[in-house]
C-alpha cells in the first residue's frame, strides 16, 4: 500500500496542506437491483478524463478542477479514447496503453457475449477526477447524468474512480 512517502515531495506538500472537502449525502444514492444481472442493462462512468476524438479535453485552466463531463459513445473503440486527466499524482502510462483499465468497455463487451450482463448503454460517462471543489458536480453535473441514464433506462452503472 502506497504512502507519503511513496509520494513526490510536491504532492507530500500538496496532500498534508490540502483541506479536504467533507459532503454528506443523505440518503446515500444507491439501490438494489431488481432484477439479475443477465438481464440488465450496465453504463460505465469513470473519471479518468477520457473522451473520443472530436470531443473537447477537459479543461485544465480550471484551477480547483473542470466539473463537467463528456458522452462516450457505446460504440467506442477503447484504443481511440483520448485522456485529458489533469493530475500528476498518478502514472498516466497504462491507461495510455489500455483504456480498459479506467474505462472497461472491452471486458464489459464481452460479460455481455458471455451472458453474464444483459446489454450496454449506448452511451457512457466521463469526468475529471481531480476536482478539489465538488460542490456544482455533486448538484448540478452528477444529478444531470443520473438523469440521462435513467432515461435511458440503465440497472446499474460501473463506476470507474481514478
Amino acid at each position: 500500500m502506497a504512502t507519503y512517502k511513496d509520494l513526490s515531495l510536491i504532492d507530500r506538500v500538496f496532500m498534508t496542506g490540502y483541506r479536504f472537502s467533507h459532503f454528506r449525502i443523505d440518503p446515500v444514492p444507491c439501490a438494489k437491483l431488481s432484477k439479475p444481472l443477465a438481464e440488465c442493462r450496465f453504463a460505465l462512468v469513470t473519471t479518468a478524463g477520457l473522451h473520443a476524438p472530436g470531443q473537447d479535453d477537459f479543461d485544465y485552466t480550471i484551477k480547483r478542477g473542470d466539473d463537467s463531463f463528456r458522452e462516450i459513445p457505446g460504440s467506442i473503440q477503447s484504443n481511440s479514447l483520448i485522456e485529458s486527466h489533469r493530475s500528476r499524482s498518478f502514472d498516466h502510462r497504462g491507461i495510455g496503453q489500455d483504456a480498459n483499465l479506467a474505462f472497461p468497455i472491452d471486458r464489459f463487451r464481452e460479460l455481455v457475449v458471455r451472458g453474464v450482463i444483459g446489454g450496454l448503454n449506448e452511451r457512457h460517462f466521463s469526468f475529471m477526477g481531480s476536482i478539489i471543489t465538488p460542490r456544482r458536480l455533486i448538484d448540478e453535473t452528477a444529478p444531470q447524468v443520473a438523469r440521462m441514464l435513467r432515461e435511458d433506462k440503465v440497472d446499474a452503472a460501473f463506476l470507474t474512480p481514478v
